[in-house]
């Protein structure tokens, strides 16, 4: 099969990410890969204006008649390198010179040929928007330029509009080829062999607008970048006590301005979906900033999405919110609108994950698609890969656009994801002073603890609860530095200004530490008595799963614990059994991408540097794995699967392999990622030794221990939105597990098993877990779950750089090459 990717539409971080993916898993599929440029207008121009010697490809790798390889192997090394990846890249391929890709718009690409592009924002092989291809005739000589390079399948990376057109030239094709048989354009054995195309598409906007999918292909980048400026900005909002009003990018949809204003600390929001409920906005919007200025608080910050209206859709624009901050409350206001700063940008981890393994799903759906199964769009749900109907996530999509214009909000909200409602609704409880109390008798003192050791997302969680606490009427009580501190009576009670600017700090605001309740069992019920602590939420990781089972097993003995306890996982190791992600998880893999970046720039200058590189992450391989994933290391060690010398020799002869087909002058610096206690005998720097050793002139070696920066730091946007909606949600559970208890006598109250529970993220839903039944599902001795769902992942990251291929090279075959 013949596989080609096109990008089409408005750019987005991610774009080359995509690419990537498809190139090279079609290529170790035993298929080839071509890619096309300038998006759809490229498949109507196809090649016929290319003059023949630009067709000439570089010589390919040839291996002698006798070399061992398998199938994949064999595909690997004829598909290794076509001499067009830095045309692409550098932006020199319409240039004329000696070689070009001027009249070339379906071109047939390497392994080698993409190499290094998921780091980079933007797409390097173009996207446009074609008036040619939405004629008939359009379609009809995009048809003829596909057969005649023989391409008989198309992953199309866009937004609605792209994936639409991609359907339709689907729907249309058999009639396409018929049409070109019959002005014998093609012969009627190609028409039979191109009788059907196959069609898949991934959902490439920064606006995150497309229904049936989670998260869209550039849409965390695109916050990344609205928060960096959120965070820059109100440093400048505080010191002059001023009003800031931003218009970022959404122009039917506000997942952008709904998520910057949760991630940020915004005061208010404007987003399509749903307007202000007021007939009069600027009324509404005074009296929430005007409460907010009354108990002091020095910055205001308002969100407006480029597609806001209010309630009888006339456009709400961020100079005229200006206005009304200026006049109606005397505020300094400024008014900044980021433009496509929000589209540039290196992408961000999790656009560097999302897009690879949606590549991957992309061809496994192409080679199994028949010419009866629909078009797919491949999403994403909580942490799950999906093939959903393309058009009907299309429909859908429309359909939101649909349910604004006549006004039925609800509807709209209902059309998009189902944690799309929860931030807003979310944002609501944490950004304003409104008052929603329960009945007195029903309130609670609530006790805030970080566990363990510092990860991004555990301020802006505590924030979370705290504001919650002050909106329903309960009392949110700090503990700091954990049960150490509660031991010593370091409690106070927190205000809803007080965590106004939590949001955007790392580390733990609580102070943690890794103190268990079991250092005084006795003692700590003690003091939960003495400070009349009615429910509990502990923030952290493996010890707040451990010191939870011990205060659940406590209640044998202590009545005080007879209270609702909630554990909501932040830790950067993401150790916590059943939970796919835990808070700083995300951080702490930008951390991971930032440095290896560098790193990999120094390598790379280097030509042939390989870069031993450790990462922090406990006994758990998480951070290693996926950060192996999003970096493009070449091999990764965790203490799952460990290191022996057989698995370091087999290593060894995959990089010297490696090494050996590179191009003559052009060799790649290379990282090899490795958790701190992947082996007690083969450490960092015993390998990177061993490497320097064995790489002899092909290549040589260095280390580097990212330590405790890969805790440090900026939460990312994302920890701080999943901190938000989690806390949220752990709030509502302690609320309801004590209106349960309420209904028991206050002389024989007893807590059940369910009430001493984690919150866990599992493929596509939230599920409280009780401590009881996580022990389970727990590795206790070395401190991690058991099967986690990233475990595939160190053979996928591998495979991308081709190790299961080419180890098994012999050194005679390459010394024949």
């Amino acid at each position: 099969m013949k596989i080609a990717v096109l990008t089409s539409g408005g750019d987005s971080a991610g774009m080359n990410a995509v690419v990537r993916a498809v190139v090279k898993v079609a290529i170790l599929k035993g298929c080839e890969a071509w890619v096309v440029r300038e998006g759809y207008e490229g498949l109507v121009r196809g090649n016929t204006e290319a003059s023949s010697e630009q067709f000439i490809d570089d010589e390919p790798v040839n291996l002698p008649d006798n070399a061992s390889t398998d199938g994949s192997s064999f595909n690997l090394i004829h598909n290794l390198r076509f001499g067009d990846g830095d045309l692409l890249k550098d932006g020199t391929g319409d240039h004329p010179g000696t070689r070009s890709l001027k009249g070339r718009y379906i071109v047939r690409v390497g392994f080698d040929d993409v190499r290094g592009w998921f780091a980079e924002g933007g797409t390097f092989i173009g996207t446009a928007r074609s008036k040619t291809f939405r004629t008939p005739e359009g379609r009809l000589q995009a048809a003829y330029n596909m057969v005649k390079e023989g391409i008989d399948a198309l992953v199309v990376c866009g937004g609605d509009g792209s994936l639409t057109g991609a359907d339709v030239f689907r729907a249309e094709w058999p009639k396409l080829i018929e049409s070109l048989q019959s002005e014998g354009r093609i012969t009627m054995e190609k028409a039979q062999l191109h009788a059907h195309l196959r069609i898949v598409g991934l959902v490439g906007s920064i606006d995150n607008d497309m229904s049936m999918t989670d998260l869209t292909i550039g849409a965390p980048t695109a916050l990344h970048r609205i928060c960096e400026a959120i965070d820059n900005i109100n440093s400048t909002a505080s010191s002059h006590s001023r009003a800031f009003v931003l218009e970022v990018m959404g122009r039917h949809c506000g997942w952008l301005a709904l998520l910057a204003g949760v991630s940020g600390g915004a005061d208010f929001i404007f987003i399509p979906e749903r307007p202000p409920t007021a007939e009069s906005w600027e009324d509404q919007m005074c009296e929430c900033i005007h409460r907010h200025r009354e108990v002091g608080k020095r910055k205001t910050i308002v969100i407006v999405a480029e597609g806001a209206i209010d309630r009888n859709l006339n456009p709400i624009k961020a100079d005229h919110v200006k206005d009304v901050l200026t006049e109606r409350l005397g505020l300094d206001t400024r008014v900044t609108t980021l433009g496509h700063t929000q589209r540039g940008g290196r992408p961000c981890a999790y656009d560097r994950i999302l897009p690879t393994l949606q590549g991957m799903e992309a061809v496994e759906t192409l080679l199994e698609a028949t010419p009866t199964s629909p078009s797919y769009m491949i999403g994403i749900r909580e942490n799950k890969i999906t093939r959903v109907p393309l058009m009907e996530a299309v429909e859908m999509t429309r359909a939101v656009s649909a349910a604004i214009e006549a006004k039925d909000f609800e509807k709209a909200m209902s059309y998009r994801d189902p944690e799309f409602k929860e931030s807003f609704e979310g944002f609501l409880k944490i950004s304003t002073l409104d008052q929603e109390k329960v009945p007195e008798e029903q309130r609670m003192r609530v006790a805030v603890m970080h566990m363990g050791a510092p990860a991004g997302g555990m301020n802006a969680a505590t924030r979370a609860a705290v504001r919650y606490c002050i909106r329903h009427g309960h009392t949110p009580i700090a503990v700091h530095n954990g049960f150490r501190g509660l031991l010593d009576d370091e409690i106070h009670e927190l205000s809803w200004l007080g965590v106004d600017s939590w949001t955007a700090r790392g580390g733990s605001e609580l102070g943690t530490n890794r103190t268990l309740p079991s250092v005084d069992l006795g003692a700590i019920a003690s003091k939960f008595q003495e400070h009349q602590i009615q429910g509990l939420l502990m923030i952290g990781g493996f010890e707040a799963f451990n010191s939870l089972l011990i205060l659940e097993e406590g209640r044998k003995h202590y009545p005080a614990f007879h209270i609702p306890m909630a554990h909501l996982p932040a830790t950067i190791s993401n150790n916590v059994p059943m939970t796919e992600w835990s808070l700083g998880s995300d951080t702490s893999l930008n951390a991971l991408v930032d440095a290896c970046d560098a790193i990999k720039q120094s390598a790379s200058a280097s030509r042939n540097r390989v870069f031993v590189v450790e990462t922090q992450g406990g006994k758990c391989g998480y951070i290693a794995t996926v950060g192996a994933l999003a970096t493009g290391a070449s091999l990764v060690y965790t203490p799952e699967q460990g290191i022996d010398l057989d698995t370091l020799r087999r290593d060894v002869r995959f990089l010297k392999t490696r090494y050996t087909l590179d191009a003559k002058g052009r060799s790649e610096g290379r990282l090899v990622i490795k958790n701190e206690v992947a082996s007690q005998v083969y450490t960092t720097d015993v390998m990177q030794k061993m490497l320097k050793e064995e790489g002899g002139t092909l290549f040589d070696a260095r280390s580097a221990s990212l330590g405790h920066t890969l805790q440090g730091g900026v939460p990312s946007p994302m920890d701080r939105a999943r901190a938000v909606r989690l806390s949220l949600k752990c709030m509502a559970f302690l609320e309801r597990e004590h209106a349960k208890l309420l209904q028991q006598s206050s002389k024989s109250r007893h807590a059940t098993p369910d009430s001493a529970a984690i919150i866990t993220i599992q493929s596509s839903s939230l599920k409280w877990v009780p401590v009881q039944e996580m022990v389970a599902h727990a590795d206790m001795q070395n401190r991690r779950g058991r099967n986690p769902w990233w475990s595939g992942i160190k053979e996928l990251a591998e495979t991308l750089a081709g190790r299961p291929q080419l180890i098994g090279l012999h050194a005679k075959d390459l010394a024949q090459l």
